[in-house]
């Protein structure tokens, strides 16, 4: 097991047992790649959406939020594409019985290639030291070039073979490449095949009347059918946005690595419409403003990268991701695209209803043009988690394990402990309690020693513990105690509220 893998594995059993994410159904044994949030795991979902929500809709003039219903008319899925391509290549493993996505199989052993060079750039520059030109070096060293040179030969194979639909040529890359069932060690794969991926049921009271529709693969179609009427009651001008949350369900074929990749998944996307013509300076706009947004959290960059997609879906003229370092890899955490105007256009083609702007400027009316955010909920939850999750060995020869989740979303924002239950202590920490829990989410704990109700806030990444002491009965002050740190601090109880609020605040300073 890599170090990677037992990080995740301890993340995994973490969320469990600290209330954060359960399987689902587990009393009868769960449901494969079906989660429910618990009541930490709640709170913190909730708060990555308010924080998502704020800052795209709250914070902007120009964009609004609505919330689209599930179900839709079964026409806008064949208007979107859904219906004839949106399809994963399927791929079996004859041994193992086991099945997996043809293009992660690629995608995996092309990030293999790309460990190699990071690999060689690392001892090259612990070698040279200051006069490491890594530039140079990646350029010019035969193994980094011979490396690059593979990923860009599979990647022009396997994205053309991908695009025109010539599936024998995707298994005939997988076993050229030598590639293995990782539950069985063999190369003997079936064909590949592909798989929709859209969940279908049935709308109607009779079952002779009923009619097939879908559960959503993704919120975007609802912003697009909606477009007309957000900007015509809302009397929006280009370039405009429109922001919505919600679930959305995918038939995943291999649904794997806890909640990263699940049938039932929540979804933050917003539509930006512009002027034809204008897409690609708002296409790079929205990728430094969005990665701006994971940066503001406190998150190290070099947790992110951008990845520039050579294979485009249908609708885009230009696509990249937001991915981030998992204990798994790097992987998507957001896309953002360029999606031309080609959903309103279709819609437009299949409704028989003009879904134009008038321009006021130029006395013209035409289709807009649209750029894409979408950044899935469920991801960012376990980027968080997954960046916040330590252990740590403390002075004392302790340990402990602490998330640092960063403040403004963590779930428990304040935990009230009176130092011993006796005294009147806990009676002066319900007083605190109450006063700040119409500001704060609050948790009063009092059972066990300090230090290992100090322990369980961590935990659950609770950034500030109020202890009420014999001191606090005799002047009314309490210690304040920083999670990350464990710095304390004496503050009269006057001035919790507003010390927390000053510590949790992320927005700039003027």
């Amino acid at each position: 097991m890599t170090k990677g893998e037992d990080i995740f594995r301890k993340i995994i059993s973490h969320c469990k047992e600290y209330g954060f994410i359960f399987p689902s159904s587990e009393i009868y044994d769960g449901l494969s790649a079906v989660y429910d949030y618990g009541q930490n795991g709640a709170i913190l979902k909730n708060n990555i959406k308010d924080y998502w929500w704020r800052s795209m809709v709250q914070y902007q003039e120009n964009i609004v939020g609505i919330d689209s219903a599930i179900f839709m008319h079964p026409t806008v899925w064949k208007a979107s594409g859904h219906v004839d391509a949106f399809n994963d290549p399927l791929i079996d493993n004859k041994d193992s019985k086991k099945r997996y996505r043809a293009d992660v199989l690629i995608e995996d052993h092309l990030e293999k290639l790309n460990e190699k060079i990071e690999k060689d750039v690392v001892k090259a520059a612990k070698r040279f030291g200051d006069s490491f030109d890594e530039a140079m070096f990646r350029k010019t060293n035969p193994r980094v070039l011979e490396n690059q040179e593979k990923i860009e030969n599979i990647n022009r194979r396997f994205v053309s073979a991908l695009e025109e639909n010539r599936l024998d040529d995707v298994k005939a890359l997988i076993e050229e490449l030598g590639i293995v069932c990782p539950i069985s060690g063999s190369r003997n794969w079936t064909d590949v095949r592909q798989f929709n991926l859209m969940f279908s049921t049935q709308m109607g009271s009779l079952s002779e009347d009923t009619n097939q529709i879908f559960l959503r693969p993704e919120t975007a179609q609802g912003i697009f059918v909606n477009y007309l009427n957000v900007q015509k009651t809302g009397r929006m001008k280009l370039p405009f946005g429109i922001a919505q949350i919600g679930k959305a369900f995918r038939n995943e074929i291999v649904a794997r690595q806890f909640i990263f990749r699940m049938r039932e998944f929540e979804q933050m996307e917003m539509q930006f419409f512009v002027k034809p013509g204008q897409e690609m300076e708002w296409y790079d706009y929205w990728k430094q403003e969005r990665l701006r947004w994971h940066l503001a959290l406190g998150i190290p960059a070099e947790k992110y990268r951008f990845h520039d997609h050579e294979k485009l879906a249908h609708y885009a003229n230009a696509a990249a991701d937001i991915e981030f370092e998992f204990p798994f890899g790097f992987k998507e955490l957001e896309g953002i695209h360029s999606r031309t105007d080609f959903d309103l256009g279709a819609h437009q083609q299949y409704s028989g209803k003009k879904l134009q702007y008038f321009d006021p400027e130029t006395n013209e009316s035409y289709v807009p043009y649209v750029v894409e955010t979408s950044i899935g909920l469920d991801r960012t939850f376990l980027a968080i988690l997954s960046f916040a999750y330590r252990e740590e060995k403390l002075e004392d020869g302790s340990e402990r394990v602490v998330l640092s989740i960063p403040p403004v979303l963590a779930p428990i924002k304040v935990a009230v402990l009176p130092l011993v239950k006796k005294d009147g202590m806990p009676e002066k920490a319900r007083e605190v309690f109450d006063r700040l829990k119409y500001d704060y989410m609050c948790q009063y704990d009092e059972k066990d020693a300090i230090g290992r109700r100090y322990r369980r806030q961590d935990a659950i990444g609770t950034p500030y513990c109020i202890t009420v002491d014999h001191q606090t009965l005799e002047d009314n002050t309490v210690t304040i105690r920083e999670r990350d740190s464990m710095k304390q601090d004496r503050i009269a109880i006057d001035e919790i509220a507003q010390v927390v609020a000053r510590r949790i605040d992320i927005r700039p300073v003027s």
